[in-house]
């Protein structure tokens, strides 16, 4: 059985989340410092099985690229040089940060624990995998 896996790809941090192999449950997986990904990626997928990339895509409210989709675009034609046999499918990431905050606060985290930028960068990866999934079972 395989995994999905969201990206939530940062100039410094990069967050990630998987599903189970049921791919029934998003979960936060861990935040990687950005250089460190692709290494990351080569181990994780070595001992996990990975059907699907699934990478934020960056935009702002007219629907044209924020200015951070200059560095998630080559990624992500990395992405798919280096894995070309998993696939990458994109989804909107607008607000995703916000949510993420937000989710922190309603889950009751302590101020000092929402100032953690890797935690909310996690917790953003979870909201891209939970936004595709919902997008595949509709």
């Amino acid at each position: 059985m395989s995994r999905i896996m969201a990206i939530d790809y940062g100039i410094k941090r990069t967050g990630l989340a998987v599903t189970d192999e049921l791919k029934l449950i998003a979960t936060a997986l861990t935040t990687v410092e950005t250089p460190k990904l692709m290494s990351f990626l080569d181990e994780y997928t070595a001992r996990e099985a990975v059907e699907c990339f699934v990478v934020g895509e960056a935009k702002q409210m007219d629907n044209t690229p924020s200015q951070s989709a200059k560095y998630i675009e080559p990624f992500v034609v990395r992405l798919k040089e280096k894995f070309p046999h998993i696939p990458v499918e994109r989804i909107d990431e607008r607000f995703t940060s916000k949510m993420a905050f937000r989710a922190m606060i309603d889950g009751g985290l302590k101020k000092k624990q929402r100032q953690n930028k890797a935690l909310i960068d996690a917790v953003s990866a979870v909201i891209i995998l939970q936004s595709y999934m919902q997008k595949m079972n509709a």
